[in-house]
């Protein structure tokens, strides 16, 4: 089985950026094949990697070794000559968004890639708990039918993953992470694992971040009802690192 899930620009294209989405608890690779194609369809390369092995009892060791296996995933899209196209965004979401935030903050690995931004989408709170049941745990990741069936579907998604709380040591790491690149952070207003209050605090915080906020959107907010809507979202802010985060269209006037 391969280490990679990869999606390319549509042919006779130029590759505009690569984007190395990591995923959360119990989500597998196939978890954002919607997702990777959508972002390759715009000419982006995606590279879509496993998600974090989370050892609680040694922070240091799961950031040291997360950031060797992301630095290999990065290295591996390069072209023979060219290297990797540039910019490099991070996506993470859940626990890979955790994971992402702490490896490039103060107290992550000195091994780490440098991306040029990250995406920070449904990063947890310190709550957790589906009420048991895999329906129960359905409705908080998402309403999205299609999504649900992915995940139901998925022989190498994890059931239950959601109940226990991520360490308290890497959602710290996480939300203290005083990040240096431009981040976009993604969290919907219907998610139950969401801390809304420290998620502001965090974007406050940041120099060059933008806190959306999807509108009925759950846990899964990449992959949710609102997935178009969240993808464009993404892609505008692709486009907008090219321009020093000007973005390329201002609405003047409007009556909605």
């Amino acid at each position: 089985m391969t280490e990679y899930t990869d999606y390319y620009a549509p042919e006779g294209l130029l590759t505009r950026g690569t984007v190395v989405m990591v995923p959360g608890r119990g989500e597998s690779r196939a978890t954002y094949g919607r997702f990777g194609r959508r972002l390759a369809a715009d000419a982006y390369r995606v590279r879509v990697v496993d998600g974090p092995e989370i050892d609680a009892d040694d922070l240091t060791g799961t950031l040291a070794r997360f950031g060797d296996r992301l630095s290999a995933a990065v290295d591996g899209t390069a072209a023979s000559e060219d290297g990797v196209t540039g910019p490099l965004v991070l996506v993470g979401a859940d626990s890979g968004a955790a994971a992402v935030a702490a490896l490039l903050g103060p107290g992550g690995s000195s091994t780490a890639v440098r991306p040029e931004a990250v995406v920070l989408a449904g990063l947890p709170g310190r709550s957790g708990g589906t009420a048991g049941t895999w329906d129960d745990e359905l409705d908080v990741r998402t309403s999205c039918p299609t999504h649900r069936g992915v995940l139901s579907n998925d022989p190498e998604a994890q059931r239950g993953t959601l109940d226990a709380p991520l360490p308290g040591a890497l959602l710290d790491a996480a939300y203290h992470a005083d990040l240096a690149v431009p981040t976009l952070l993604l969290v919907g207003d219907a998610d139950p694992l969401a801390d809304r209050d420290a998620l502001t605090g965090t974007a406050k915080t940041l120099s060059r971040s933008r806190l959306a906020v999807v509108r009925d959107a759950h846990h899964d907010v990449l992959n949710d009802l609102q997935h178009r809507s969240v993808a464009a979202e993404v892609v505008s802010f692709l486009e907008a690192l090219r321009t020093g985060l000007v973005p390329a269209i201002a609405v003047e006037s409007s009556a909605w």
